[in-house]
Formats: C-alpha cells, sequence, structure tokens
C-alpha cells in the first residue's frame, strides 16, 4: 500500500465506527467513511470540543454539514509546493482527496526526469489536484471533466498555486466523446491519467458504467499515446473493485505495444493517533522504463 505521509496542512487523526476526524488546516471535520468498520469509540463524543464541522448522513441519500463553530465558505490548504481550495460539498467532499499526493509525487517525478516536454491528459479531472501537480512540474495539462462547477474548481486551485501562465487546456465535457474527437484529429500525449468514477452522466446526460465502458475508453486512450509515452495511471474509489482489474486492463492493452512495466495496489493514510492505516482507493499504473 502507498502511504500518503507526508502531509503538514492535512491529518487523518483518528476513525471509528464509520467516520473519520480530519484536520483540514486550520479545521477540524468528521466525516463519514466506509471503510472505517472498527471500534475506537464516539468519535463526536471523544472530540466534540475540537469538531468544527460533521456531516450528517440522510436516510434518504446525502446528507448535510453542521458546523459547530465558525467555518469559512472556502479556504486554502497545501501540500508542498501546491495549494488547493476546500469547500465544504455535498455528499460530505471537500474537493480534494489527500491520499492522492503520492500519485502526484510519481507525476512530478516521472514529467521531471523525462527532461522534455510532456503533454497530460487528465481525464474525470474533478477539482485538478492532478492538474495542478502536472502543471507544477512543468508539463502541459488538458484537463477534462462533465461538471462546469469542478473544472472552475481547478482553475481557483491553479490561480492558488501561481501556475497560472502553465500550458492547461480546461474543457467541460463527456471523456469518452472528447477521447474519440481528439483521435481523428490525430492529437497525441505522453501521459493519461483517469480517476473514472463508477457510474456517473456526462454534459449532455450521457452514462457511464465503469464495469461497462473502462475497458473500453482504456484501448481508446491507448491511441492517443505518443511514440514516447511515459505513464498511464487509473485510479478508482468503486467498491469491490480490484487493483489487479486495472494492472490486466494496463497489461492487454499496452505492455505488447510499449513495453515498460507496470504496478498496483491500494492508497491510504495512515492515523497520527495510532498504527492503523485507512484504505483510500486503488490504483494501476504502466510506466515506461526510464
Amino acid at each position: 500500500m502507498l502511504l500518503a505521509e507526508k502531509w503538514k496542512d492535512y491529518e487523518l487523526l483518528d476513525a471509528s465506527l464509520g467516520q473519520k476526524l480530519e484536520r483540514w488546516g486550520d479545521f477540524i471535520l468528521l466525516r463519514p467513511d466506509p471503510q472505517v468498520i472498527w471500534d475506537r469509540g464516539d468519535l463526536l463524543e471523544k472530540y466534540r470540543d475540537q469538531i468544527d464541522a460533521v456531516y450528517h448522513r440522510s436516510n434518504k441519500g446525502g446528507g448535510f454539514w453542521e458546523n459547530l463553530k465558525k467555518v469559512p465558505p472556502r479556504w486554502t490548504i497545501r501540500y508542498q509546493d501546491l495549494t488547493f481550495c476546500i469547500k465544504q460539498m455535498g455528499f460530505k467532499h471537500t474537493g480534494l482527496f489527500p491520499e492522492q499526493a503520492v500519485n502526484w509525487e510519481f507525476m512530478q517525478e516521472k514529467i521531471k526526469r523525462a527532461n522534455r516536454n510532456i503533454k497530460v491528459l487528465n481525464l474525470f479531472a474533478y477539482t485538478g489536484g492532478a492538474t495542478v501537480a502536472c502543471l507544477a512540474a512543468n508539463a502541459s495539462v488538458t484537463h477534462v471533466d462533465s461538471s462546469r462547477g469542478m473544472v472552475e474548481w481547478c482553475k481557483e486551485n491553479v490561480r492558488e498555486s501561481g501556475l497560472e501562465q502553465g500550458s492547461v487546456r480546461y474543457l467541460v465535457d463527456d471523456v469518452v466523446k472528447f477521447v474519440k474527437r481528439e483521435i481523428r484529429r490525430g492529437n497525441h500525449y505522453d501521459a493519461i491519467i483517469m480517476d473514472p468514477p463508477s457510474y456517473g452522466r456526462g454534459a449532455n446526460g450521457e452514462v457511464w458504467s465503469i464495469e461497462r465502458d473502462l475497458s473500453m475508453l482504456v484501448s481508446l486512450c491507448a491511441e492517443l499515446l505518443s511514440d514516447q509515452p511515459l505513464f498511464f495511471l487509473i485510479n478508482s474509489y468503486t467498491t469491490g473493485l480490484s487493483s489487479y482489474v486495472l494492472k490486466n486492463l494496463l497489461d492487454i492493452t499496452l505492455t505488447s505495444r510499449f513495453n515498460g512495466h507496470i504496478t498496483c495496489g491500494e492508497v491510504g493514510i495512515p492515523l497520527s493517533s495510532s498504527s492503523l492505516v485507512l484504505p483510500c482507493g486503488i490504483y494501476g499504473r504502466w510506466e515506461d522504463e526510464t
């Protein structure tokens, strides 16, 4: 398991009974997490005086934030030289997945070591953690997401990180349709990143299912790779999906054509209050031999 353990502005303080207690800069949030099935006591009671906000699930789906103290509508946290905007969103989210720091470091190291101009395609790009990381390593990035709000949030993160002069293209689009158009245009990329949802809808109502559509998308994306591809990274939070599924997809699609090697596994965050680790998703990486 790859551990995101270099954070200073973020900290996983504790986790128990389906909840995790986190410090996001100056604010402490309590949120649900289905992986936390162990019992270390009631966190709300244990840390009530420290908690700034709690996310409550609704029996009808979704939920709401309860601010126990004054919480601003927006604040920022840093990871090394990157800065990200944090907001309380519906469905318990904050706009950032801190465990992905391990992948940001991987991308930046590959891009810097390549010592050439690198074009990156970031699909299902959300608020752009990977986009910001690649821009900071001097790559050119095409950022694609079907949500205009998420694309605008990425622009905020780019500005906060002082990377407005970087080479970045923002697109609000259905990922599959965009990839097919890029193939027809003859465009190519040296690195591809994707974080596909389990289910989703595109900008014009297109329906996405990871079990049905991911293999097809990976095959299409292989056609967009340059003659000297650097890496192809897939993240997933889909319950029940093994990291070896991602490895197999990349192996079938890329290894026979480009050689290179593939790694896969879980990403996680250590608890600062104990030796426990919270698993936070899976990854599959193809990379060249450099």
